[in-house]
């Protein structure tokens, strides 16, 4: 798995701990970006697909969308 380097606020970083370690949601701070990163882009294809901005690359439907068939 590739590794980066991200420069993030003191502040942005404290919220995030909260969120780390045993009474926590998540391990370690990369199993939080991770997820994180992974909700916003989910978030962001739910928006473009009600938009009609999607590329047809995906074959995914966001959640709760109903697919459309030409039957």
């Amino acid at each position: 798995m590739p590794k980066i380097s991200v420069e993030i606020p003191a502040e942005l970083l404290a919220d995030l701990d909260e969120h780390v370690g045993d009474d926590g949601k998540f391990v370690n701070r990369s199993d939080a970006v991770r997820a994180s990163i992974r909700k916003n882009l989910d978030l962001l294809d739910e928006i473009d697909a009600r938009h009609d901005r999607l590329d047809g690359g995906s074959s995914s439907t966001p959640a709760g969308a109903a697919e459309e068939t030409d039957e």
